[in-house]
């Protein structure tokens, strides 16, 4: 038998089977690890661009501009906000909507398109998102290649979350984490290249590598899954590693959420509303306050400009779900509306301060972002956790194809409520 790194494995040449089964282990868990590393990393990247995106029409030769700073074209020339004539949650529905539209529609029909050529999709989106975005000279364009990384990342979250229904539940953790891991250095490149002085093109550009791992950690770290997971080595080698060209969908067999009827489908979706419900509603409060707030929580009195300030925003927020997402193998929670509460309530805080203006500090707002990002990373791992060890093996793989719309659904209607509150605010002030 031929093996995924295309060594001959015969009767001369054999394995300790501890040992095999041990260096399999943690080939998947980098792989998933890096899998979801990649899968967000275009993603995060353009929420950390946002500000320079909008910033393209109002900067004469923008391309090799370092830090456009605060000098947008506001609502109102006396607004305290130093609004941009568009708010920033234009970009997050750019980002967002093209995959809210493709995980609505994966529970019902993307299982028949098979994962290899979906990975490939992916990734060439995401190199396709860079490119458009660092070449681009007006704000429509820029947002097509929005739109790309969004399919990319989308694409990419319903199929690798799918995939792990064929492995150990342990690489849901290494998954989670991954994409916390994006989070954290994918806004902390963005940051610290344009910090060192690079142009927001350069830095884009810098970052095509990304796409390039993403498909070598499918393709060339993963194994196959063991005979004991759901679907077994056979289904392994028809679902998950068909070949690029010219393959059908895989055969329906146990294990194999596939032959699910519409009615199983509906039954196992209405039985992961208390996990999706709180995490729609995590999402929906930390995202207003990313996309909807935080370039409205400006501080004069500091030596960071507006767009530095944005930028250290979502590097804070990425470093707190970083961290929890990565908490799974010390704290697990079972009860995700305690999460949801408390992002709810600090929304109710920072939305009351950019009308208000009570913080005294920005470092005290700094720490209430961290503290927003711990949660958000908290509920989704736990969320998809908890749905892995409560349902079957063979409702694992839809049911964690449709709780994906959870966090989805959560961005989309913060985006549309953020819209406007910004005009409102900007008008206002």
């Amino acid at each position: 038998q031929k093996g995924k790194s295309g060594r001959e494995e015969t009767a001369s040449d054999p394995q300790p089977p501890l040992l095999d089964h041990q260096g399999a282990h943690w080939k998947n868990a980098v792989g998933f690890w890096l899998l979801g590393l990649c899968n967000n990393f275009s993603y995060v990247v353009m929420l950390s661009a946002a500000h320079d995106i909008l910033s393209h029409e109002r900067v004469p030769g923008n391309q090799s501009h370092v830090d456009p700073g605060p000098t947008p074209i506001p609502l109102n020339s006396s607004s305290r906000f130093d609004c941009n004539s568009v708010s920033t949650a234009a970009v997050l529905l750019a980002d967002i909507l093209p995959t809210f539209g493709i995980k609505l529609l994966a529970p019902l029909g993307l299982h028949m398109l098979p994962y290899s050529p979906r990975v490939l999709i992916s990734g060439l989106c995401a190199a396709g998102s860079f490119i458009l975005v660092a070449f681009s000279h007006s704000v429509g364009t820029s947002l097509c290649g929005v739109v790309l990384a969004s399919i990319s990342s989308g694409l990419g979250e319903v199929t690798f979350l799918s995939l792990t229904a064929f492995y150990p539940r342990a690489v849901i953790s290494w998954w989670s984490s991954g994409t916390g891991g994006a989070g954290l250095l994918g806004a902390l490149s963005y940051l610290g290249l344009t910090q060192a002085g690079l142009s927001p093109q350069h830095t884009l550009l810098s970052m095509l590598g990304i796409p390039v791992v993403l498909l070598a950690s499918y393709f060339l770290l993963l194994t196959s899954p063991e005979p004991q997971d759901p679907g077994g080595e056979a289904e392994a080698e028809t679902a998950a590693r068909q070949p690029l060209i010219g393959t059908e969908a895989p055969e329906s067999k146990p294990g194999c959420s596939s032959g699910l009827s519409l009615q199983e489908r509906w039954t196992v979706f209405k039985s992961l509303l208390q996990y999706i419900l709180p995490l729609v509603l995590v999402y929906f409060a930390e995202y207003f306050i990313n996309q909807g707030l935080f370039e409205l929580l400006f501080f004069r009195n500091t030596s960071l400009s507006h767009a530095q300030q944005y930028r250290w925003y979502q590097m804070l927020y990425q470093a707190g779900v970083f961290a929890s997402r990565s908490s799974l193998h010390c704290c697990r929670i079972h009860y995700t509306w305690a999460l949801a509460m408390l992002q709810c309530l600090n929304l109710a805080i920072l939305l009351a301060d950019t009308w208000f203006s009570f913080l005294p500090s920005i470092y005290l707002v700094f720490l209430i972002i961290l503290y927003e990002g711990l949660l958000g990373g908290a509920a989704y791992v736990n969320t998809f956790h908890n749905i892995a060890l409560e349902t079957s093996n063979e409702h694992r793989e839809f049911a964690m194809a449709a709780a994906c719309i959870s966090d989805t659904l959560g961005i989309s209607l913060s985006g549309l409520l953020a819209l406007p509150l910004h005009d409102f605010l900007c008008h206002l002030s």
